[in-house]
């Protein structure tokens, strides 16, 4: 693995425990903070701590090259937001056999027991609460929608079928296979595009899905830097007053819903999420024990909430004055 592959950063605190982050990508603030998160209760616990990342979202090959590595190198413990839920499984699956503590932040694997244990924001509810608050703000004309869905990505990880389905429901639309997106037949689907994840890869979508209809009036997106791309792409084409919606409650993001940009988000919380992950793996090193779920859930829930300052009734919110404050960077 060459840092062409991967970037690689260590912190050495004690050889005593070691521990792998890895992340989808370094340069999303979602994984910025979890990392921060991670480098933190790592030293405060004397847990040695390598993080790798993949070049984009969607970077399979250079997770799987990173499991290999902390399997190599001693980890008693991976952290991994899995690109490809699914195609993952294996490798996760030989570093379970050899002895490693595996447990999946915010994306579940697929299926969710392939990790030893999920810390990770309830996805579904987080798309569930902005799709509610999407048809509660629309009113009767809710029926009447046109409806652009941005996606992740084409491999369909856990994350983005959850908090695409979620959505959907949330806007009263009937879910076909709840397991996967894009076979909804609800007419108020313009469609779906995938974004990487990102500002451009958004603005992209948008712009794909505008051409397909240029009426469209709500707008579903993966997280908020493809809620960004989105915006510019409708400001482009001179598109006033559409809905924006979104997940990751970023500060960047709770600006732009301060700002107007987006009309609400789902904040998760990436930095609890990953030293509670540190702390799982000291505990499991020290003796043996892992983690337990939240009850009544496949996984440990680590909370959403809301993000708007145009409260709807019915649905549950705090505003951007408080959603600052939560705000993960």
């Amino acid at each position: 693995m060459g840092s062409a592959a991967l970037a690689l950063m260590a912190t050495t605190a004690s050889a005593q425990t070691s521990a792998c982050l890895i992340t989808k990508t370094d340069t999303n603030p979602f994984f910025v903070k979890m990392k921060e998160g991670a480098e933190a209760k790592a030293a405060e616990l004397g847990v040695t701590l390598k993080s790798y990342a993949g070049k984009i979202d969607g970077d399979h090959e250079s997770q799987v090259a990173a499991v290999e590595a902390c399997v190599a190198d001693g980890a008693k413990g991976i952290l991994i937001t899995a690109s490809d839920t699914k195609a993952i499984v294996d490798s996760v699956k030989a570093a379970r056999d050899a002895g490693v503590l595996v447990i999946a932040l915010d994306t579940p694997l697929d299926p969710i027991d392939a990790a030893d244990a999920t810390f990770a924001t309830d996805n579904f509810q987080a798309g569930l609460l902005i799709g509610q608050w999407a048809a509660a703000t629309l009113g009767a004309e809710a029926a009447n929608a046109k409806i652009a869905m941005l996606d992740l990505s084409i491999a369909q990880p856990s994350v983005d079928v959850l908090r695409d389905q979620g959505f959907l429901q949330g806007f009263g639309i009937d879910l076909a296979d709840p397991n996967k997106w894009g076979d909804e037949t609800d007419p108020r689907i313009v469609g779906n595009e995938v974004t990487a994840g990102n500002e451009e890869g958004g603005l992209k979508a948008m712009e794909a899905l505008l051409a397909k209809d240029p009426d469209i009036n709500v707008v579903y997106t993966i997280n908020e830097p493809s809620a960004a791309g989105a915006f510019e792409a409708l400001k482009a084409a001179g598109k006033e007053g559409v809905l924006i919606v979104s997940v990751d409650g970023g500060c960047p993001g709770v600006a732009d819903v301060r700002d107007g940009v987006i009309g609400a988000t789902s904040q998760q919380y990436p930095l609890l999420m990953a030293s509670l992950g540190i702390e799982a793996i000291a505990k499991f090193a020290a003796d043996g024990t892992k983690p337990a779920p939240t009850e009544g859930k496949a996984f440990f829930d680590t909370g959403v909430a809301l993000i708007t300052d145009k409260p709807v009734a019915g649905v549950e919110s705090i505003d951007t004055a408080k959603g600052t404050e939560l705000c993960w960077g």
